[in-house]
């Protein structure tokens, strides 16, 4: 046994206390595995969960069921298909918090090699990981899914104009190619084994969307890193969640049409949702639209609702949807909007009673979803009374920025050998504790939001 294996620690407990301030849950995991192998932490995020049990929620899991069909049956064989869904039917849990963005980049990686170690370990054959695409493709100056870090640099991997980067997003805009030149500018000899090479055998490609270019590039960027395929990255984003919410807006009884589109209990969810946002943790809550963001000319656009539409503030020739179930239900399914945070969690989580794992934000609004859910619903309807019930037991989970090298994914990869990177890397990380890799949960101490809240507790406002 190694050195940091046998070594015993204990957590910190004022992090601990701030953390159980919102998701105890997370606490939980921490503690349970403090002095385990990193591994043995991604093995227990993916532990099963209980089956849903009120009919909300055995609604929502079966039409997850089939949109995540839908998109297995375009990658697997059918035996192949059923069985990862029967693995998720026993350990239903999503890795969120990755954004759109190539696998070089180093948060996303970590991130998902966080979710291939738990996989592994579980012996799952394949494994979901959301990512969220209604980012734009350049976020910052040289930053966002239309730029490679190959440390040190920055490859335009699209080859597309600054002035394009900025305005469009990466779930609309397209059809995109690679830029083959500046790709192999860029690149060595060694890089053509680890990920180089497999960039460039899909250089002459056309993909409807940057999205689509973007998973299908890090689908063979995991196979050539794990080639005895332990274990398969599924990748969904916010178009299969519009697809999911669109199933529930086929049934006039179901929770969410409920929710949207009759304005009594639209009034109270969004009293629960002003509410929630003017509280201790309203800094946690994401609110840059109203249910929906509406796509336009390649972008994602804010909405805001006004005279029973959803519609673009100031722009009367924007996106204009009525908030009626046939017209949303519509609008999903042709592409013009998109469910936000708050939906995407109900539709593709919360409702279906799937354990979601994220980064140190999520860990935080995913409790306050659950709390809003909870205060919209009527417990004097049966059915919202055992889905209140069910909601008692959260599935919210720490996956993002657990793993969290310092140095660039071409680094970590100059180091390993072909073929076998991630399980080298499972290795390492089944002789580093939690504690040390996280080191003392440095992250948390030094988030920005935790550290506001800690000053709100120490100043005794809740």
């Amino acid at each position: 046994m190694t050195d940091a294996l046998a070594a015993s620690t204990t957590p910190p407990a004022e992090i601990l206390a701030l953390l159980s301030l919102l998701c105890p849950e997370v606490v939980r995991d921490i503690e349970q595995n403090w002095d385990a192998p990193v591994s043995e932490y991604a093995r227990h995020l993916w532990r099963p969960v209980a089956g849903p049990a009120s009919s909300p929620a055995i609604a929502a899991r079966s039409i997850l069921r089939e949109v995540l069909h839908d998109r297995l049956g375009a990658l697997m064989q059918p035996e192949e298909v059923r069985k990862a869904l029967d693995e998720f039917e026993h350990r239903p849990v999503i890795q969120s918090g990755l954004h759109c963005l190539l696998l070089m980049d180093r948060i996303t990686f970590d991130a998902l090699l966080l979710a291939w170690l738990g996989a592994v370990e579980n012996g799952l054959s394949a494994f979901v990981g959301f990512v969220g695409a209604t980012m734009t493709m350049e976020t910052i100056g040289r930053e966002g899914p239309g730029w490679l870090d190959v440390g040190g640099d920055k490859v335009n991997l699209f080859g597309m104009g600054r002035h394009k980067l900025c305005r469009k997003s990466v779930c609309a805009a397209g059809p995109v190619s690679l830029n083959r030149p500046a790709l192999e500018a860029a690149g060595d000899e060694a890089d053509a084994s680890r990920w180089l090479g497999t960039l460039l055998a899909s250089a002459d490609k056309e993909f409807p969307t940057a999205a689509d270019a973007l998973t299908s590039l890090n689908e063979d960027l995991v196979t050539d890193w794990d080639r005895s395929a332990s274990a398969r990255p599924v990748f969904i984003d916010d178009r299969l969640a519009a697809v999911a919410m669109a199933r529930h807006l086929e049934d006039d009884d179901s929770i969410l049409t409920k929710l949207l589109t009759d304005p009594q209990r639209r009034q109270r969810f969004d009293h629960a949702l002003e509410a929630a946002a003017s509280g201790p943790f309203g800094r946690f809550l994401p609110n840059a639209t109203d249910y929906f963001w509406g796509i336009r000319e390649e972008r994602v656009r804010k909405l805001v609702i006004e005279n029973g539409r959803l519609i673009e503030p100031e722009r009367p020739n924007g996106v204009s949807i009525p908030l009626e179930r046939e017209p949303l239900r519509r609008a999903l399914l042709d592409g013009m909007l998109l469910p936000n945070l708050f939906l995407m969690f109900l539709v593709l989580a919360i409702l279906p009673r799937v354990r979601v794992l994220g980064g140190l934000r999520q860990v935080g609004y995913v409790a306050l979803f659950h709390s809003i859910l909870l205060a919209a619903l009527d417990e004097n309807v049966p059915e919202e009374r055992d889905l209140a019930a069910e909601l008692q037991v959260r599935e919210n989970a720490w996956g993002m920025r657990v793993i969290d090298e310092q140095i660039s994914v071409r680094e970590q990869l100059a180091s390993l050998p072909a073929g076998e990177l991630f399980p080298q890397l499972l290795r390492q990380y089944r002789s580093r504790t939690l504690a040390e890799v996280t080191d003392d949960l440095k992250l948390v101490r030094e988030n920005a939001r935790w550290r506001k809240l800690a000053r709100s507790k120490a100043a005794g406002e809740f």
